[in-house]
């Protein structure tokens, strides 16, 4: 596509799509300097498919980002309560050398429009309302310079030398350069929707780790994945479940599968049609870097348009939030090279930043995943895992990836060992 056909906008770095890897790249872009284009096909306020809670390493790049994080619309958590077979255990979230020692629930409704306000207020450019298409090559190559969008009823070029992709897990940019999917990472799929009820909890995400549904073969089984319960404020909350697979889909249907697990929660707290306040909605995660190679010819991906969600916990605001940041980086440093060759160079490094960061603990991921994917040996870590605290305390830090491998903890030892033990994702 010629871009001297449409009208354009030219920039340093075009970055597509606002949500928390967008955002967090343009506003870490923009405050060093550079002219960013940020492009949203929507606008704000919009919803998101998403369980809403935060963990620390969330709050961390919250922080960097110069967030007020106090007030009106955030909700502090002091931990996980898990449910299972019987057992209910509540664990504080780990203290961890340079995370915070707390997590925060607040609606993606407004939680994106809050980070693209703060990608704005560092000098971003924010285009809302604006569909990417396509990708713009240069002229007898394919070496992306820029995104074609449908905009005010028109097109419109965005142009620049870099442009990073951060427009979710359809990932349209980076299949339209050829990076699909890998069925041999993990997948998930989750569902949610909001209530308002009385429910006791105001300070704790909740999880369920006992799920039920049956088999290819019609026999009760329990899937790899748990049901949540994370408050949101003013006597709402975010109420959803999640299961992880490699390879072939399980047969899961998640919305009857919500349908039993609520029921069988207790009728007090109002988790039924009379309380709720929106429509039961499912998107795919898509984890454990599952689409590589996250740089190739021009565009970066990060957060979920290149796989990086946590295939234990299904979170995926905080990997998007640290990629955009280090993408970020790594993009400042390419535009700083002398000459394009130099600058090529150290985008082709990003990759193995990616990998450096997250390729380890996603390859443990996906072991405890093929492992887990059996109902058996879910049902029987569901049943003996929150037994024993020690127990308790691995699975927690597992789970969240907060683990500090300086520290002297005898967890955090193992945990660190475990993951050197595993080549990179």
């Amino acid at each position: 596509m010629d871009p001297s056909r449409h009208p354009h906008e030219s920039a340093d770095v075009v970055v597509v799509g606002a949500g928390p890897a967008g955002c967090s790249a343009a506003h870490h872009l923009a405050r060093a300097g550079h002219d960013v284009l940020l492009l949203e096909k929507a606008t704000f306020p919009r919803d998101k498919i998403c369980g809403d809670g935060l963990t620390p390493r969330a709050v961390r790049e919250l922080l960097g980002m110069g967030l007020d994080c106090e007030g009106d619309g955030w909700v502090r958590t002091r931990g996980l309560r898990v449910h299972g077979t019987g057992m209910t255990v509540d664990m504080p979230w780990p203290e961890v050398s340079g995370f915070p020692d707390y997590g925060l629930v607040r609606t993606r409704h407004d939680f994106d429009r809050l980070l693209a306000r703060r990608a704005v207020a560092a000098g971003a450019r924010l285009f809302e309302g604006t569909r990417v298409t396509e990708p713009l090559f240069a002229p007898g190559g394919d070496r992306v310079l820029g995104v074609l969008a449908q905009r005010d009823g028109g097109r419109l070029a965005f142009r620049a030398p870099v442009v990073i992709a951060a427009d979710g897990a359809s990932g349209r940019l980076a299949v339209a350069l050829g990076l699909h999917q890998r069925t041999d990472r993990p997948m998930g799929v989750a569902v949610r929707r909001y209530y308002t009820a009385p429910h006791r909890n105001r300070d704790h995400l909740e999880a369920w780790i006992d799920l039920e549904a049956p088999d290819r073969r019609g026999r009760p089984a329990m899937p790899f994945g748990y049901g949540w319960i994370f408050p949101v404020g003013d006597g709402a909350f975010n109420v959803g479940l999640g299961t992880f697979h490699i390879g072939r889909r399980p047969a899961v249907d998640h919305r009857q599968l919500f349908r039993e697990w609520t029921a069988r929660l207790p009728a007090d707290w109002h988790f039924d049609e009379e309380h709720a306040t929106g429509p039961l909605r499912g998107a795919p995660l898509p984890a454990g870097l599952n689409r590589r190679p996250q740089y190739t010819r021009g565009l970066l991906l990060t957060g979920d348009a290149g796989g990086m969600i946590n295939p234990l916990s299904g979170e995926g605001i905080d990997y998007a939030m640290e990629s955009g940041r280090l993408a970020a980086d790594v993009v400042t440093r390419a535009l700083a090279a002398p000459t394009e060759h130099a600058r090529e160079q150290v985008l082709l490094r990003y990759p193995e930043a990616v990998r450096e960061a997250y390729g380890r603990y996603f390859t443990v991921g996906r072991l405890v995943v093929r492992a887990l994917s059996h109902p058996r040996v879910m049902r029987l870590v569901a049943t003996h895992s929150l037994r024993r605290p020690a127990t308790q305390r691995f699975m927690f830090k597992l789970w969240a990836n907060l683990t500090d491998p300086h520290s002297p903890d005898a967890l955090d030892r193992v945990l660190t060992a475990l993951q050197r033990a595993v080549p990179a994702a």
